[in-house]
């Protein structure tokens, strides 16, 4: 069992390779715009999950995912010939949610600042029902109740 930053390296220098062998060997035309984002490896170091983003419709990024799904030999291959480990790790590719996510969550944030604004538009011309202070006394009932204590 290896330790979690060999692992960590590891995983690291299989995102570069991946990378890498996806500009320089691979030359299947299905393959858009990809991006390697992340590698994850276990901590046996057998297997290895690279998550990947593309940029462009939905059936180009399908057509991107059965170009890796086929390529993942030659990948595989690459990464054995540039890793220092006595197993090559299985290639397992995940497209990454995380730019759909963090675009949904600038939207709700959009939409939380709209509602702030309006919030703050309404409160600017507003002025309070029963005055600056609804529990204030008249001052003579505050000089007697600071005489009874």
């Amino acid at each position: 069992m290896a330790d979690a930053p060999r692992a960590a390296r590891l995983a690291d220098r299989i995102k570069v390779v991946v990378a890498q062998a996806l500009e320089r060997r691979v030359k299947d035309p299905r393959l858009g715009f990809v991006t390697v984002t992340d590698a994850r490896v276990t901590a046996d170091l057998q297997h290895a999950t690279v998550y990947y983003t593309v940029f462009g419709t939905a059936e180009e990024q399908e057509a991107t995912r059965a170009a890796l799904e086929s390529a993942k030999g030659v990948l595989r291959s690459e990464v054995g010939r540039n890793i220092t480990a006595r197993l090559t790790p299985t290639l397992t590719f995940v497209a990454d949610e995380v730019p759909v996510n963090a675009q949904h969550l600038e939207e709700v944030l959009r939409a939380a600042r709209e509602k702030d604004a309006e919030v703050a538009a309404r409160a600017a011309g507003a002025s309070y029902a029963a005055g600056e202070d609804p529990y204030r006394r008249p001052a003579e009932e505050d000089d007697e109740s600071s005489e009874d204590r």
